[in-house]
């Protein structure tokens, strides 16, 4: 099997409540997606995307993504898609760093490979653990009392896990951590994610502040030394994201004891390949994950399910629906929410299919 085409396509995804907030008053409204098109000689399809936070949280941007498949398409033309290995070694010795970029061919070459066994991703990344994923639901960052009061109704909608946002002004921050604990009853758990937002010495008072509060704590501020040197001063358990960015990092977070729980972001390690070989890392290191990416719609929620179903339970903290969060569905097929889980597909690949007419005209094609 060859790869004979390249089609990129963009796609707006608007946000369900409006506006996502978080530290920094860093704010998006709609997401910039970009859907990625592989054909074969074979007439088997793939599909993937990626969706960076805008250009301001990771080093990532929507134009940079379709810049950088521009850069990386035309000598994909004529390998296996199923030699996945070979591709990945291909994409790195083509462009230098820019993990983000390879994220949603990898993506569709996975679907390409699960086709053509005739099995689902999942079973292909390990198997299926458990009947369904938990997730976690973020709740953007406002008054103590607006995000209280998004916990409460989350939970209604079957919600056990809580992001917070936060990382802004620490007393405001302390109230919003307290108020939303509130709102908890037995079995949730509650994650204060400041996004790298605070200083060390912010950093210190929240957790001091709040020793009484059953919240892990996340990526608190910019620097791995520094998130560091604030895990050592506290006992709450202790999550990082933007610090973790593949397997080197995590190597080191995990000598130092820096860590109770990772997130993997699927385009932040450069696609499902690389967050499988750091999943399976975790997974023998003892360490917990949050199984997501950057952000995303139908393909990208298709994905982290995939990823996260074939994840040993013990390990998964918990995952993200993404396209329960924006109002553009761009694929048939796609998990949806049920009580606060989700299942992955049982149909071969990623289980999606892309609506053409929502995905519109090609921004770029390959062949």
């Amino acid at each position: 099997m060859r790869i004979t085409g390249v089609t990129v396509y963009q796609v707006d995804l608007p946000l369900v409540e409006g506006r996502y907030n978080w530290s920094g008053g860093k704010s998006v409204d709609v997401f910039d997606s970009t859907v990625v098109r592989i054909d074969t000689d074979s007439e088997i399809t793939g599909w993937g995307e990626v969706c960076p936070l805008g250009p301001f949280y990771l080093p990532s941007y929507a134009k940079g993504a379709r810049a950088g498949i521009a850069e990386l398409a035309p000598d994909l033309i004529g390998m296996d898609p199923c030699a996945l290995g070979v591709l990945n070694q291909r994409m790195d010795a083509l462009l230098k760093g820019h993990a983000y970029v390879k994220s949603a061919i990898d993506m569709a070459c996975w679907d390409i490979l699960g086709k053509t066994a005739g099995m689902p991703v999942c079973d292909l990344m390990g198997g299926r653990f458990g009947e369904a994923v938990v997730l976690y639901r973020a709740i953007s960052q406002e008054s103590p009392e607006a995000m209280a009061e998004r916990v409460a109704g989350y939970r209604a909608e079957g919600y056990t896990r809580f992001q917070l946002k936060v990382g802004g002004d620490a007393d405001e921050d302390i109230a919003r951590i307290h108020a939303a604990a509130d709102k908890l009853v037995s079995g949730d758990v509650l994650v204060a994610d400041a996004n790298t937002g605070w200083l060390p010495h912010q950093a210190a008072r929240v957790v001091r502040a709040v020793k009484d509060v059953d919240v892990y704590i996340e990526q608190p501020c910019e620097s791995y030394d520094e998130c560091l040197s604030i895990r050592r001063r506290t006992d709450h358990p202790f999550v990082l994201d933007e610090s973790i960015d593949g397997v080197d990092s995590f190597l080191r977070a995990n000598g130092d004891d820096a860590m109770d729980v990772i997130n993997i972001k699927i385009s932040k390690v450069g696609g499902l390949s690389k967050a499988r070989q750091l999943r399976d890392l975790c997974v023998t290191q003892g360490i917990a994950m949050t199984l997501e990416d950057s952000w995303g719609g139908d393909i990208i929620t298709a994905a982290i399910a995939h990823l996260a179903h074939s994840t040993p339970e013990r390990f998964r903290f918990t995952a993200t629906d993404f396209n329960s969060y924006v109002t553009v569905s761009h694929a048939d097929g796609a998990p949806r929410r049920d009580n606060g889980t989700m299942q992955a597909s049982t149909a071969p690949g990623l289980g999606i299919e892309p609506k053409l007419d929502v995905l519109g005209e090609p921004v770029a094609a390959f062949n």
